[in-house]
């Protein structure tokens, strides 16, 4: 969090400022003091990224029983996924922004309770196409939740050992959430899968009762200018239809008139938006923010870290299921063991950042991940878990573990109060963005040969190795944007 002390000037006060400068309970802002409605509004956000994570694990884990009980052809199921990356990825930077101008506690609450109802409604549909638009609808919500709860924690604990902490906490929770809904959604599956659908509900509901009660209310400084609903909309535009014709390329070809006019779209409206934006009194995006080198590198290693993920991800699931034979329940359990690692270790990430910085302990992540997918190259149609699975699901889990928190720190180090939400959904953009690109690229692979029980097709081994690639590169922005980010506290960042 930005201050108006010297660089390196220490807390003086006892308690943790909230968004507008003041302390949860009303004592002066400074250094951080954990009450219980501290603690409180911290799980509360906490549960709301966990709910995400898990949510989007567990339909992967169902979309088999998806297709069979209804009927959808592989592009149409493609939709259950894609549809929540659309709306996700495409309305990050909007929800941020919304955070900072609206007020991060109303876009929250207002938004967790959409995701709830939409869960509701996914869970008892049966016709497909409602169940994309339930799925859009949570993506939606859920580029609401993510940058306004991030920058909740980002305002009201200062910068340094204190945000490292919750932030670990919090980025912990999320992959955990995702980790662990492997494992609920191979146990629910076996009972239905509406029941992935319906489980994130009652949770949502429990969350929305609770930041009402928790969450302090905002105090935002009052707007004296309009909104920028130009740069809004072409921001909202491009992002939407990168997502689309990313995700949608494998099946229309990626030299497609379809696609090729979608990019170069992409491309006009971006290009619109930048000259928004230098000419609006009050922009969506400050360009000058780009400037700040930790978020810039933050953002690239972000691109990395979910791309290189979903894609082994995605490999990962075919192998166990078709190769192998694995029922979900199977290959939930199977994975579990790198879940662990980040619900456990992901918290204790903070200590590492206040004595290595943000950069070391990236580049330790991506190196993590780069041996787990190389490791990964050694299968067969043979089930070998303690030689190559497991190994392998240890070493992703820590460099997720390391990565996630550390780039989260980094993004928002150094950042004004009044565009956390702004660099939160930056941050959350690059993750979705990155994932849906990389996953459109291992698709396109994987579709050369299909995998059958007990046979290895031979485009797993070009597809590991396109995740393994993007590893390397995250690793290598890692070490020269992340060198000098250290994750402590600084003084304020003024950016043209």
């Amino acid at each position: 969090m930005a201050s108006s002390a010297p660089p390196g000037t220490p807390p003086t006060s006892t308690d943790v400022p909230d968004q507008a400068g003041g302390s949860i309970d009303g004592t002066p802002a400074g250094g951080p003091r954990m009450t219980a409605r501290l603690w409180g509004a911290l799980i509360v956000l906490c549960g709301a990224l966990f709910l995400d994570g898990l949510d989007v694990s567990m339909v992967g884990v169902a979309l088999p029983s998806i297709q069979a009980d209804l009927g959808l052809s592989n592009s149409a199921l493609q939709w259950i996924v894609s549809g929540y990356v659309l709306g996700y990825g495409g309305l990050l930077l909007l929800g941020g922004r919304t955070a900072d101008l609206l007020g991060r506690r109303q876009v929250f609450l207002w938004a967790i309770a959409v995701f709830g109802v939409a869960s509701l409604v996914g869970g008892l549909v049966d016709d497909p196409s409602l169940l994309i638009a339930t799925r859009f609808a949570k993506g939606v919500a859920a580029a609401f939740t993510a940058p306004a709860g991030l920058s909740i924690i980002t305002t009201t604990f200062p910068e340094g050992p204190a945000r490292n902490r919750a932030l670990s906490f919090y980025t912990a929770c999320g992959a955990s959430g995702f980790s662990l809904g492997l494992v609920f959604g191979g146990v629910l599956t076996e009972a239905g899968w509406r029941w992935t659908f319906l489980l994130p509900a009652p949770i949502a509901l429990l969350v929305l009762f609770a930041g009402i009660r928790l969450i302090p209310a905002d105090r935002l400084p009052r707007r004296t200018g309009g909104y920028d609903l130009g740069g809004a909309a072409t921001a909202t535009a491009a992002l939407l239809l990168l997502v689309y014709a990313v995700v949608s390329a494998p099946t229309a070809g990626w030299l497609s008139v379809r696609t090729v006019g979608s990019f170069a779209l992409v491309a006009a409206l971006l290009a619109a938006f930048v000259r928004i934006e230098r000419r609006v009194a009050h922009p969506l995006v400050r360009l000058g923010i780009l400037g700040n080198r930790s978020l810039v590198g933050a953002n690239l290693a972000a691109l990395a870290v979910t791309g290189s993920y979903v894609g082994f991800q995605f490999i990962g699931t075919l192998y166990t299921q078709v190769v192998l034979g694995w029922s979900p329940l199977d290959m939930a359990l199977a994975f579990l063991p790198g879940g662990l690692i980040v619900a456990f270790g992901g918290p204790r990430v903070g200590n590492l950042v206040n004595r290595f910085g943000t950069g070391r302990v990236v580049m330790a992540g991506f190196a993590a991940f780069l041996a787990a997918y190389l490791l990964f190259l050694r299968i067969d149609g043979e089930p070998r878990y303690l030689g190559v699975i497991l190994p392998t699901m240890l070493l992703v889990g820590t460099g997720f573990a390391l990565a996630f928190p550390a780039l989260n720190i980094q993004a928002t180090a150094g950042v004004a109060d009044e565009e956390q939400g702004l660099a939160s959904g930056l941050v959350q953009t690059s993750f979705q963005i990155g994932g849906a690109i990389v996953l459109a690229g291992v698709t396109a692979v994987l579709a050369t040969d299909q995998p059958t029980p007990g046979h290895v097709p031979d485009s797993f081994y070009p597809a590991v190795g396109l995740v393994s690639g993007v590893a390397l590169l995250g690793l290598l922005v890692a070490a020269v944007t992340g060198s000098r980010a250290r994750g402590r506290h600084r003084g304020p960042v003024h950016l043209g």
